[in-house]
């Protein structure tokens, strides 16, 4: 498993500096239920909007 998760989502409430995820897990999946090919056909659940 990965010890670091990085995101360039600077408006996600889990983004911290240096673009670390502090989310406690992520979850991601392909577009429309299809297996994904390329990095464009998937999407991260995880996100969640700063308040």
């Amino acid at each position: 498993m990965a010890k670091d998760v990085l995101c360039e989502v600077n408006n996600c409430s889990y983004w911290e500096t240096e673009n670390k995820c502090s989310a406690d897990a992520i979850y991601v999946v392909s577009h429309k239920g299809r297996q994904a090919k390329r990095t464009e056909e998937t999407d991260c659940k995880t996100f969640e909007p700063e308040k």
